[in-house]
């Protein structure tokens, strides 16, 4: 049988709960399998809470050397933009990503999330993100959040093969 949370209806579903004034569930983007599973798991829980979902990707631009030299035009923040939609797309399709705001900033992911998380209910990241060894449990940007976070922080690890 299914039990009642406060303030959540039969199905699961807020009420009462006005989104206006209420921290949201702040999640880290970066594209990866485990971000795009840490969106999915912030969606339940922010309906489970009665709270938004914000999906937050940073962006930084590289240091320009010889060896890389942008396109003319090229922007890094639109690129940021389009990775963040298509990766909140594919984590709840294009239905449920309408109820997503999203959000771009420029600074490192551990910056730019602690900064983040002073505004947040919850902070969820993926395990591991892009970067870095992949045999480590938790990459740089999980640990520094976990470590430094305003808010309660899920880590949330890809979904088994």
């Amino acid at each position: 049988m299914l039990g009642l949370i406060p303030g959540l209806g039969r199905g699961g579903t807020a009420r009462g709960v006005g989104v206006q004034g209420v921290k949201p569930v702040v999640v880290g983007v970066d594209g990866s399998v485990a971000s795009v599973e840490a969106l999915r798991q912030a969606r339940v829980l922010a309906g489970l809470m009665g709270c938004p979902v914000q999906a937050l990707m940073a962006w930084q631009r590289p240091e320009t050397t010889w060896e890389y030299l942008p396109p003319a035009g090229f922007s890094f923040e639109e690129d940021a933009r389009t990775r963040l939609a298509d990766a909140v797309a594919q984590a709840l399709g294009d239905e449920m990503a309408s109820g997503v705001e999203q959000v771009v900033r420029e600074g490192s992911a551990a910056r730019v999330l602690r900064e983040a998380s002073r505004g947040a209910r919850m902070l969820v990241v993926g395990n591991r993100g892009h970067g870095g060894l992949a045999g480590l449990l938790l990459g740089s940007v999980s640990s520094a959040v976990a470590a430094h976070a305003a808010c309660s922080v899920l880590v949330v690890h890809r979904p088994a093969a």
